[in-house]
């Protein structure tokens, strides 16, 4: 049977470690702070009673962590194991934990989670790179886990992901933008409205239409954006999506 460590037991943590033992692996957890209270996870005291039998060793420890309990971990993992560091960190961090895994002979994996892991457990997508990418999609192939390995080396995954922070997290930005200055003029339903339609479309044609539209029009969108941003100030609401967009067209009038 296929032994999968898993280091961090937080949400994810427990998850992954629930939804794999369920899959049939034989699942060894380790925290030090958080009790699982899981009969399916079979919680060990130590770092090295979790790795040193395992196959493969997931780290979900968050990414302050993340290089501590690398160094913790690696000297005690078997030489065909792979470590896969779940975290999300930046390309350098997930390089630095490959060259720990490369010092101690053991094959590493960057590994990008696409999606929020609650919604659909250990088949939440995942983007993996480095020496063990290709090992670690199929040591949990039997589990159903979606593993997309891509070239680069380690941080190709972790820089793929963090490019996808940048638009999720910046949509997310400015829908809270919109949400709390619709909510100060008393047209949240309508507003709403104004966004479902745009992104019920063709999406696409629509980012074709904000990029290629900015450059051609940048001028008068400057204006329009500083229009905006001085109606939020007088509803009392933040407008700094706002200002971010009027830097960003600006820079287009020096193109």
């Amino acid at each position: 049977m296929t032994v999968i460590a898993v280091l961090g037991l937080g949400e994810a943590g427990r998850i992954y470690a629930r939804d794999l033992r369920e899959a049939g692996f034989h699942v060894r957890g380790f925290d030090p702070y958080v009790r699982a209270d899981d009969e399916q996870i079979e919680q060990v005291p130590a770092v090295a009673d979790a790795v040193v039998p395992a196959d493969l060793v997931i780290s979900l420890v968050g990414a302050r962590a993340a290089e501590a309990v690398a160094r913790q971990a690696l000297p005690h993992c078997p030489p065909d194991a792979v470590y896969a560091d779940l975290n999300t960190g930046s390309p350098a961090l997930k390089r630095t934990l490959a060259e720990l895994a490369a010092a101690a002979d053991v094959a590493f994996a960057d590994v990008a989670v696409l999606a929020p892991v609650p919604r659909k457990g250990a088949r939440t997508a995942l983007m993996a790179s480095g020496t063990g990418a290709e090992r670690f999609a199929e040591l949990v192939r039997p589990a159903a886990v979606p593993v997309e390995a891509i070239p680069g080396g380690a941080g190709a995954a972790a820089a793929r992901k963090l490019l996808r922070s940048v638009f999720m997290k910046g949509l997310a930005a400015l829908m809270l933008e919109c949400e709390s200055a619709a909510a100060a003029a008393g047209e949240q339903e309508w507003l709403r409205g104004q966004m479902v339609g745009e992104l019920s479309g063709d999406v696409g044609e629509l980012i074709d239409r904000l990029v290629d539209g900015s450059r051609v029009h940048a001028a008068r969108r400057v204006h329009e954006v500083e229009d905006a941003a001085g109606y939020l100030a007088e509803l009392g609401r933040p407008a700094w999506v706002m200002e971010a967009s009027r830097t960003w067209l600006a820079s287009l009038l020096d193109d």
